[in-house]
């Protein structure tokens, strides 16, 4: 059976601009795919080629095996559901009203009463979509994608702007779409979003996948290394953040606007050995902490910057 997601030597280009620049990518059924990059990386651009609304410049599109504009587009959306970061909807009408109209979009579907109580909109099923919370109207959106029983879901940044319940809420929703056997391609700003709901992950920048793997295998990919972050509360004049680097257990020192951060062995002795260095250079760390390697150095190691940032 064709993959969900199959996309070869994939381009988008915007005059002189080139948005992506020639990806590959299979995703398979029952996954939660996470696309991840810094802004301008393309990753938008990539997901609405993915979903119809953007035709690539050169490359093939398939998902389930059918291709975009070759006379298959009503099957394809049929089997898929969109939620996007900020859905607008119509103010007056009740969540049961919203998602009753969703309904009539699609060929087949699910119940409302049913998609109502999976995304646990039961007490809010007759309240017009403007009086709810933000995290409610997440949840409606969410719902809409999955009122057509989509076998394929793309959510984008489902949960910006969101309080951690909220959030926690619709990653339990995403979780049981992925169990109940249905795809998810992600996109998203925070990486323990990442890292609890995503089985693969394809970092993006300038256009192309840069990386691309579990989370474990991503932060493997780093090394057995460890991280310590601290400012220069006071040190001698003579003193520069390069120095550090000679230290046998130091591999990498990075000044990130007056924070320095140091990339070391993942071992007790290491961290010891740097203490002792910054006492024996008679420089005192202000906020010292330190943490194994998580999605976010990943990130930072390859695009050098961090998630949400240009």
């Amino acid at each position: 059976m064709p993959p969900p997601i199959s996309c070869k030597s994939l381009v988008k280009q915007y005059g002189e601009k080139t948005a992506v620049a020639g990806i590959d990518l299979e995703i398979p059924a029952g996954i939660c795919f996470g696309l991840l990059g810094p802004n301008g990386a393309g990753k938008t651009t990539t997901v609405e080629m993915l979903e119809g609304l953007h035709a690539p410049t050169s490359g093939t599109i398939e998902l389930f095996g059918l291709r975009w504009g070759a006379g298959h587009d009503q099957e394809i959306r049929a089997r898929m559901g969109v939620a996007l970061q900020d859905t607008q909807l119509a103010d007056k009408q009740t969540v049961r009203e919203v998602l009753r109209l969703f309904r009539t979009f699609y060929p087949g579907g699910r119940n409302v009463d049913e998609v109502i109580q999976a995304v646990n909109l039961m007490p809010e099923q007759n309240q017009r979509f403007h009086t709810l919370s933000g995290g409610q109207k997440q949840r409606v959106a969410l719902a809409t994608a999955l009122v057509g029983d989509p076998e394929l879901l793309f959510l984008d940044e489902p949960t910006t702007g969101l309080d951690p319940r909220a959030r926690q809420s619709l990653w339990t929703i995403v979780e049981e779409f992925r169990a109940d056997g249905g795809t998810v391609v992600l996109t998203t700003h925070y990486m323990d979003e990442a890292a609890a709901l995503c089985d693969d992950i394809a970092v993006m920048d300038l256009g192309r996948i840069i990386a691309q793997g579990s989370p474990a295998e991503l932060i493997d990919s780093l090394g057995d290394v460890q991280f310590v972050e601290f400012e220069v509360g006071s040190a001698p004049p003579s003193f520069v953040p390069d120095v550090l680097s000679s230290s046998r257990a130091v591999r990498h020192v990075e000044d990130r606007r007056g924070r320095l951060r140091l990339t070391i062995d993942r071992d007790l002795e290491a961290l010891a050995a740097v203490l002792a260095e910054l006492k024996e250079r008679g420089v005192v760390p202000v906020g010292l902490s330190s943490h194994q390697a998580t999605l976010d150095d990943v990130f930072l190691h390859l695009t050098g910057k961090e998630l949400g940032h240009d």
